[in-house]
């Protein structure tokens, strides 16, 4: 198990990373208020995992009852959340009753935004069972649920108790799920380590593989450059808007193909090299950067071409984006490998030359 913590001001938390922590019941237990939890997953997780988390809080003397959602980001919108608040209500759930995240980024965002609104707020956990979820969405308390007009307009900043990443989980997480989280993981390295993208480039077979050492390891530096950020800026006010890297792009991919057509992490990889893409127009990132890029992209099996949904639709769902700040569309961008920069004056020309045609 490798652990590092998430230094805010407030509230510091652990991230603990490894495998067979689902049993770990002494890494849980003291981050309860009381001895009785919530725990909320989907129709997915729940027949792999709960019984198991199930298990061992009852070794340590902890009742649980389990709230089981759908599955999908389709599902992730004001009425799945009211199935939270009506069992949370229905088990007499009090301001003490920590709820227990088990699940991938779905499940991590609607659990933590339940958490920071259920009776004005009550404490929870996160125990992603995702690539993705493992080294962004569990990890920053960055809480929401979907709009149709955008992704993840209605949220909350609310910290978790404790991010418990079980490697071992990702054994049973799908191909595509797997490329889908390694979008977020190639993003650490466009952003701010070179180092740890050249790990990457070396490296991708062994993830791909699944490889418990290298995922291990890509999980802790991932997670590692995201709490550095976030101690800095918990609630992106600044630099912790890097983060993003692929997001504006990414997020109008995903809203205007319909919730779930194209997988969260797919859509931010195919943003990330928009985003290259986009740099390289303005003057800023080399050929070679670019083709760095997209070649570890293709390795992870991410896509590569961009969904042709037009240019309007392009234009108008990245206008609505929660970073735009006085009517500018606000972009993250690469001057190189490593090196990220907010750029606030792109014009729509030139991200129109960027963005596919008919």
């Amino acid at each position: 198990m490798r652990t590092l913590t998430v230094d805010i001001k407030d509230q510091p938390y652990p991230i603990h990373i490894g495998p067979k922590l689902l049993d770990r019941g002494d890494l849980i237990v003291p981050h309860l208020a009381q001895k009785r939890a919530a725990i909320v997953t989907n129709i997915t997780i729940a027949p792999l995992y709960l019984s198991r988390l199930k298990q061992t809080l009852a070794a340590s003397g902890v009742e649980s009852i389990e709230i089981i959602l759908p599955d999908g980001e389709q599902h992730k919108n004001w009425h799945t959340l009211n199935t939270i608040y009506d069992a949370l209500i229905a088990h007499r759930c009090e301001r003490k009753t920590t709820l227990i995240a088990l699940g991938g980024g779905v499940v991590g965002d609607m659990t933590g935004f339940a958490a920071a609104t259920y009776q004005r707020g009550v404490p929870y956990i996160q125990i992603p069972t995702t690539l993705l979820a493992q080294v962004d969405s569990a990890v920053g308390g960055k809480t929401a649920i979907n709009h149709p007009q955008g992704k993840n307009m209605i949220g909350a900043f609310y910290q978790p108790k404790l991010v418990l990443a079980d490697t071992e989980t990702l054994a049973t997480l799908p191909k595509r799920e797997f490329s889908a989280g390694m979008a977020e993981v190639i993003k650490y390295g466009l952003i701010r380590d070179l180092p740890f993208f050249e790990w990457l480039e070396a490296n991708i077979e062994k993830v791909m593989a699944r490889e418990q050492a290298a995922v291990i390891h890509a999980i802790y530096e991932s997670c590692r450059n995201k709490a550095e950020v976030v101690a800095q800026d918990e609630r992106e006010n600044g630099i912790r808007e890097i983060l993003n890297l692929g997001h504006t792009f990414g997020h109008a991919i995903e809203t205007a193909t319909g919730y779930g057509t194209w997988l969260h992490g797919e859509a931010v990889a195919m943003g990330t090299i928009l985003a290259a893409k986009l740099s390289q127009q303005l003057g800023h990132l080399d050929e070679i950067d670019l083709s760095r890029l997209t070649a570890l992209s293709h390795y992870a099996k991410l896509p590569i071409a961009a969904p042709n949904v037009g240019v309007d639709n392009y234009l108008r769902l990245m206008a609505s984006d929660k970073k735009v700040r006085e009517g500018k569309i606000r972009l993250i961008l690469l001057s190189k490998i490593g090196k990220s920069y907010i750029e606030n004056d792109a014009t729509h020309e030139v991200i129109v030359s960027i963005l596919p045609k008919s």
